[in-house]
């Protein structure tokens, strides 16, 4: 018969962490909502002595140092993305990470393009994508 502390460790995985023990229990992150494809980078700032990192959130600003999206965040780590959401969240109310926006495109003649590509433009793409 297993005893409740062998029940929480699988003999290849080793101990098994709960997703809420994670995020302490808390299911939405701070304020900002990052989707699958945000670009994260670490700010550089050190943590104050006041904020307790988890191993997770340490981890976290590791990978950040260089420019990842969430999803590839969330791979590396191999958690569940809403947990990485969570864990980033934190990160972000402290300034330890922020999002990187990209460059808008500029047109020959000097006028900004606006961040999201047109509809239009995209089903007129798709379409002759389609024809080939």
């Amino acid at each position: 018969m297993e005893t409740p502390k062998e029940r929480w460790v699988g003999r290849e995985a080793g101990p098994l962490v709960r997703p809420y023990a994670v995020t302490r229990g808390r299911t939405r992150p701070r304020g900002i909502r990052f989707d699958l494809v945000t670009i994260l980078v670490a700010t550089g700032r050190r943590p104050g002595d006041h904020l307790r990192l988890t191993r997770e959130h340490r981890r976290l600003l590791e990978l950040c140092r260089r420019p990842s999206t969430t999803a590839d965040l969330a791979s590396d780590l191999d958690l569940p993305l809403r947990v990485v959401q969570v864990l980033l969240g934190d990160l972000y109310h402290h300034g330890l990470i922020e999002e990187q926006r990209q460059p808008s495109a500029v047109h020959a003649g000097g006028t900004a393009m606006p961040e999201r590509p047109d509809t239009r433009l995209l089903m007129r793409v798709l379409d002759d994508l389609r024809r080939l």
